[in-house]
């Protein structure tokens, strides 16, 4: 591990200024289980690491504007075991439960988990400089792509980890995010970008910004809700593909539906084309698997990942069911 500096702003201002100005390679750390990795192993540096559990406002769960307030800095553990949460939005608690281990539930953060890099192994290795660390190559696209996406690659194939995106974006969820000139509110679903945007990052945060909260709306008469997580191993493992799913259910169909999928694409990948298929519909498994097919006709698999396509459909079904 290289040398750093490191910092600890006392307020949300002291960190935007800090971030803002800095004439230094800065590297925020939240519970910092991600983090901490790539420092070691090298896949990343920095001049100077910023540690946010100083900064007040940014830890806790509140009600709020209808809906529920969960700051960046909240333990996955305070989540999972909230009870607002878990009455009013069961599926983010599935998923927060489904993360990692105890131990690193009880260190990594909301925020850390939404703005985690990715776990592509041409990443991950030090000695290779893939496209999204300033090379010219998605290695995976000819190489080994076993755990890859089908979707939404343009010249880079990393799937998003994130067991809680695709739960909060299904769900409406919006981010907060803390900059040198104010506060600005956004779509968590407009939060990422994908590799055609910038194929070095997954999210639009700038220079001098960082995630403060994000809030979710309160549940809706006749809401549901379901996630779904299938993983290679049964203990702890990333999503090969996981389903979040959220509507309003009368007589038996989804009159508003959001359909997320994680594990699939460089950023939380929401099926619109699965969405039109089932809204209004009874939804039955003919039904479900219609969606899956309009849906995956976007879907391009690469030689070793051909299997998630079939995931797809599995994780789709097992959570729409899951919700009706």
């Amino acid at each position: 591990m290289r040398d750093f500096k490191i910092a600890e702003p006392r307020t949300a201002d002291e960190l935007a200024a800090l971030l803002a100005e800095s004439t230094e390679s800065a590297r925020l750390m939240a519970g910092g289980t991600d983090l901490v990795d790539e420092l070691k192993s090298g896949v990343a540096t920095a001049g100077l690491v910023v540690d946010m559990d100083k900064v007040p406002g940014l830890r806790g769960i509140t009600a709020e504007k209808g809906g529920l307030r969960i700051g960046a800095m909240t333990r996955v553990v305070e989540l999972a075991e909230d009870a607002a949460a878990g009455r009013d939005y069961p599926s983010l608690k599935e998923a927060a439960l489904s993360l990692a281990t105890p131990q690193l539930r009880n260190a990594g953060t909301v925020g850390g988990n939404l703005c985690q890099r990715p776990r592509c192994w041409y990443y991950r290795d030090p000695q290779v400089v893939c496209r999204k660390k300033g090379g010219f190559n998605c290695f995976a696209y000819q190489g080994r792509n076993k755990y890859h996406a089908i979707f939404g690659g343009s010249g880079c194939f990393i799937v998003f980890p994130s067991d809680l995106a695709p739960v909060l974006i299904s769900l409406g969820a919006q981010a907060t995010v803390g900059t040198a000139k104010g506060d600005k509110v956004v779509p968590l679903g407009d939060f990422y970008a994908g590799p055609e945007v910038d194929v070095t990052r997954e999210n639009v945060l700038a220079k001098g910004q960082f995630l403060k909260s994000v809030w979710v709306p309160g549940p809706k008469p006749g809401q549901r809700a379901a996630y779904v997580k299938l993983k290679e191993r049964s203990t702890w493992d990333f999503a090969l593909v996981s389903a979040a799913v959220a509507g309003v259910v009368k007589d038996g169909a989804f009159t508003e539906i959001a359909v997320v999928m994680g594990g699939v694409a460089p950023v939380p990948w929401r099926l619109k084309k699965a969405e039109d298929a089932l809204k209004g519909k009874a939804v039955s498994k003919a039904v479900i698997r219609q969606a899956a097919d309009e849906a995956l006709k976007d879907a391009v698999p690469m030689r070793e990942n051909g299997y998630k396509v079939d995931l797809v459909r599995a994780a789709l079904e097992r959570a729409v069911l899951a919700a009706i």
